[in-house]
C-alpha cells in the first residue's frame, strides 16, 4: 500500500509539476525555482569551502576585476529580462585550478569559473561574455530546478524528498545535495540550446560581439588533446552548434550595436 502510495504521488507530481521556460519550452518541474535556491545557497558554500581552505579563491586581482566588470554588465541585463532577480544573490567566484576548463552556474546566480578556462582558451573579453552569459542562462531558465526535478523523479525515494523540498531538515539536505550534483550532471541538448539562445542575447546587449559565440566554441574544440575540457562534459556540444550561433548574430548584432551607456550590477 505504501508502495502505491508513492507511485501515485510520482505520477500526479510528473503531471502537475510543470513549468515553461524563458523560451517557452516546457520543463519538469517538481523542485520549486525557490526550494532550488536554497538549496544551490547551501550546496554553493560547501562546493567552493575546499578551495576557500586552500586560498584558492579570486587570487588575481585583475582577473577578477576583468570577470566582476563583464559578469557585472550580463547580470543587469538579466535583470532586465527577469525583473525579480534583482532578489537574487548574485556571486561569482573564480577559482585557482589552472588544469580544469570549467565554469558553472547554480539557481539564484551563483556562479564559479576555473582559471583553467582563461589560461587555456585564452578567451577574449567578447568570448569571456559569452562564457559567463551561457552560465547566466542557465540560472535564468531554471535549469537546476529542472535537473534536481529530473533526477528526483528518477527515484520514488528520493522524489518523496523532493517533493517536501520547501520543508527544514532532511529534506533540505536532500535537495542541496541534489543542487551540487545537478552542476556535475550534464545539460540536456534543449537546455544547452536555450542556454545559447539566451546566452548570446545578454552578451550582445551587454555590449558583447555576439561572433564571438562562434569563436569561443571553436577554441574549446581545440582545447584538451585527446579529451575534451571539463566544461563539455556538463555542456554537450552537437555538431551543429557553431552554425545555429551564427544563425543567431544577425539578430543579436543590433543589440550590440546599440549606442549609449550600459548599466552594470555591482557585485
Amino acid at each position: 500500500m505504501k508502495r502505491m502510495h508513492l507511485t501515485l504521488l510520482l505520477c500526479v507530481s510528473l503531471i502537475v509539476a510543470c513549468a515553461t521556460s524563458p523560451t517557452g519550452r516546457r520543463q519538469l518541474m517538481i523542485v520549486s525555482e525557490e526550494s532550488s535556491i536554497s538549496a544551490s545557497k547551501e550546496a554553493y558554500v560547501e562546493m567552493l569551502k575546499p578551495y576557500a581552505q586552500k586560498g584558492k579563491i579570486d587570487n588575481d586581482p585583475a582577473l577578477k576585476k576583468r570577470v566582476y566588470d563583464i559578469t557585472g554588465r550580463l547580470i543587469a541585463q538579466a535583470i532586465k529580462m527577469r525583473p525579480e532577480t534583482k532578489n537574487w544573490e548574485w556571486s561569482i567566484k573564480i577559482i585557482d585550478d589552472p588544469k580544469t576548463v570549467n565554469a558553472w552556474a547554480m539557481a539564484g546566480g551563483k556562479m564559479a569559473l576555473y582559471t583553467g578556462l582563461v589560461i587555456q582558451i585564452k578567451p577574449t573579453d567578447d568570448e569571456l561574455a559569452q562564457v559567463l552569459g551561457h552560465e547566466i542562462a542557465h540560472a535564468l531558465a531554471k535549469h537546476s530546478a529542472e535537473k534536481m526535478s529530473v533526477a528526483m523523479a528518477s527515484s520514488i525515494g528520493v522524489l518523496a524528498v523532493g517533493v517536501a523540498a520547501d520543508s527544514k531538515g532532511l529534506a533540505l539536505s536532500g535537495a542541496s545535495l541534489a543542487a551540487a550534483l545537478a552542476v556535475e550532471k550534464p545539460n540536456s541538448r534543449a537546455a544547452e540550446s536555450e542556454a545559447d539562445r539566451i546566452g548570446i542575447e545578454l552578451a550582445a546587449k551587454a555590449g558583447y560581439d555576439p561572433r564571438a559565440a562562434i569563436t569561443l566554441w571553436q577554441k574549446m574544440a581545440k582545447v584538451g588533446g585527446k579529451g575534451p575540457p571539463q566544461f563539455l562534459s556538463t555542456h554537450p556540444s552537437p555538431a551543429n552548434r557553431e552554425k545555429k550561433l551564427a544563425e543567431y548574430v544577425p539578430e543579436m548584432t543590433p543589440y550590440y550595436e546599440q549606442k549609449g551607456d550600459r548599466p552594470v550590477y555591482k557585485l
